[in-house]
């Protein structure tokens, strides 16, 4: 079995971690009711998408 033959360093380590981040999502606002939502997505509050009723919503 493979055995690395020094100690990584903890700022090669943490270097290499640098990039390991959680982005927040994009969002963008719906054009029909102005809520954020995901672009390229239909609408959550709506339903619509490029202008158009993509599905109905339930009212809860």
């Amino acid at each position: 079995m493979p055995v690395p033959k020094q100690k990584m360093s903890k700022s090669r380590t943490r270097r290499r971690r640098a990039h390991d981040a959680l982005n927040a999502p994009a969002t963008s606002t719906c054009s029909k009711c102005g809520e954020p939502k995901v672009p390229h997505r239909v609408c959550t509050h709506c339903g619509f998408y490029r202008g158009r009723k993509v599905m109905e919503i339930k009212e809860v």
